[in-house]
């Protein structure tokens, strides 16, 4: 790009969220750069998409009362209609995997953008801790996202002329956190990983819904191969999953011959 791009900046945490907050001042360097975020926490709520929202100005630029669907929707569309780039982060947990596309709410905010014909990067750090007491003071400082943001405003600034984007439609970026705030972690392009490990524990009338990965995690193993998201982060790297948005389909000779056979009354 000739000129400064014009970044649009969501998340899924909410405007007032310390990775959001990190992830503005890194992009203020390369571009001008303009939050469209929600109001409030958001998190896991996917491409969820409202039909009236609330907008109100932000000192970061526009704080919206609904999901990060809504905000891409609203700021391509009203608030900032001459973006070059959609960028959303930074998440303060990891979004791993080829299950986690569809749920995550930072990363559905870059799949919104792609249907505009909008390149855009969503952006997220692994922290390696399950225990609250020590996840808060990791994510509450801001150093921490220091691998994140730094990758993050590489690309913005990079990965655009470099025509990246011709084939991609947009990056899922997953950081490890950054130890003394300093950012170290090489970068490592991959795919997510197809390793599902969902689990459900009945008791009584309430049933557990768990993710045995996190566990596995905490336990220092994964099953994920080498080349897969979850592998690079968990030894250290920083993940670049180049990916596409609409979903593909094929041509089924099998379900043509059920579409042949189907006999209305």
């Amino acid at each position: 790009m000739d000129e400064e791009p014009r970044i649009l900046l969501t998340n899924d945490d909410g405007i007032d969220s310390v990775g959001l907050g990190a992830l503005y001042e890194a992009l203020s360097a390369v571009g001008e750069v303009t939050a469209v975020a929600p109001a409030d926490d958001r998190s896991a709520v996917g491409r969820s998409i409202s039909t009236n929202v609330e907008v109100s100005e932000h000192e970061l630029g526009y704080a919206i009362d609904g999901t990060p669907a809504d905000c891409v929707v609203a700021g391509l569309e009203v608030l900032v209609p001459e973006t070059d780039i959609v960028v959303a982060g930074c998440n303060d947990g990891a979004n791993l995997g080829a299950y986690v596309l569809g749920r995550s709410g930072t990363v559905s905010a870059a799949v919104e953008a792609t249907f505009f014909d909008v390149p855009a990067i969503a952006v997220s750090m692994y922290v390696p801790v399950r225990d609250d007491e020590k996840w808060e003071p990791l994510t509450e400082d801001p150093a921490s996202y220091a691998n994140a943001t730094r990758v993050a405003r590489y690309l913005v600034e990079h990965a655009p002329d470099a025509g990246v984007f011709e084939q991609a439609d947009y990056l899922n970026v997953n950081a490890p956190l950054a130890e003394n705030g300093v950012a170290t972690a090489p970068v490592e392009i991959t795919e997510p990983s197809d390793v599902y490990e969902m689990g459900a524990i009945r008791e009584g009338e309430e049933i557990e819904l768990h993710d045995r990965i996190w566990e596995w995690m905490a336990d220092g193993t994964i099953p994920d191969p080498d080349g897969t998201d979850r592998r690079a982060v968990f030894e250290g790297r920083v993940s670049v999953s180049p990916l596409t948005a609409p979903h593909t389909t094929e041509h089924h000779e099998t379900l043509d011959v059920l579409a042949d056979k189907y006999e209305t009354e």
